[in-house]
């Protein structure tokens, strides 16, 4: 039985929260305010977190800062409807996903379980590796140049797909589909802000060329740096 902790104030909805999901095969603990959040989140193993932007004591995006401080574990943000800067600072931050409340439990269902498809690893040991750039499967790490870059699962998920197609462009609709396992929406701005953090974390290539190309209106691109060509020995 996977493990889910809630971390909202509103009771009323935790309640329905907890029933409705407990009713599904998981184990559903809640807290009321992220100075608590934080505490459990850090000290206790959990599939999943399920984090509201207002929350007493300590707001969503700090609970959230503080749990990426030492912790991967999957997030999913609950906002205000239609608040694209919650969104925004939340992906940014290092969230998984998000849903707007007030929301129907099926779809707080169905995004749980698309995350938790994304996070188990599938393929133990198996490792990409496409110039600098190296992706392991089994520990869902990212190594640039042998160091260590910290990503969330939904990042790891994203490079997957254009890792295993650099050099070809890849559709907002098939990165939606394949990372985050809903449609593309025109106003869905998750994949735009995911790339982006994902720029920011790997840097351009070795020669200063562009790692992640965006094609207008289509996609993303993985540019293959050519290698660097070896000085001719003299005679």
């Amino acid at each position: 039985m996977e493990r889910l902790l809630v971390i909202d104030d509103d009771t009323e909805l935790c309640e329905l929260v907890v029933e409705y999901l407990t009713a599904e095969g998981f184990a559903v603990e809640v807290v009321h305010d992220g100075e608590s959040g934080v505490r459990r989140a850090t000290s206790e193993p959990y599939a999943l977190i399920i984090l509201d932007v207002m929350l007493p004591r300590l707001d969503g995006f700090e609970t959230l800062k503080r749990i990426r401080a030492v912790s991967h574990v999957p997030t999913l943000m609950l906002t205000a409807r239609g608040d694209d800067v919650d969104r925004i600072v939340g992906l940014e931050i290092g969230a998984d996903d998000y849903l707007s409340k007030p929301f129907n439990p099926r779809e707080l269902l169905a995004r749980i379980r698309a995350i938790l498809r994304r996070t188990k690893p599938e393929l133990l040991a198996e490792k990409l590796v496409v110039g600098d750039v190296e992706l392991d499967f089994g520990s869902r790490s990212l190594r640039k140049q042998g160091q260590t870059v910290a990503v969330t699962s939904v990042e790891f998920d994203l490079l997957a797909v254009l890792l295993q197609h650099a050099g070809q462009i890849v559709s907002r609709d098939d990165l939606s589909l394949r990372a985050l396992g809903r449609s593309f929406h025109p106003l869905d701005r998750s994949v735009d802000m995911h790339i982006s953090n994902l720029r920011k974390k790997l840097g351009p290539h070795a020669d200063g060329s562009e790692r992640i190309k965006s094609v207008r209106g289509v996609g993303y691109l993985y540019a293959v740096c050519p290698p660097a060509e070896t000085p001719a020995s003299s005679a």
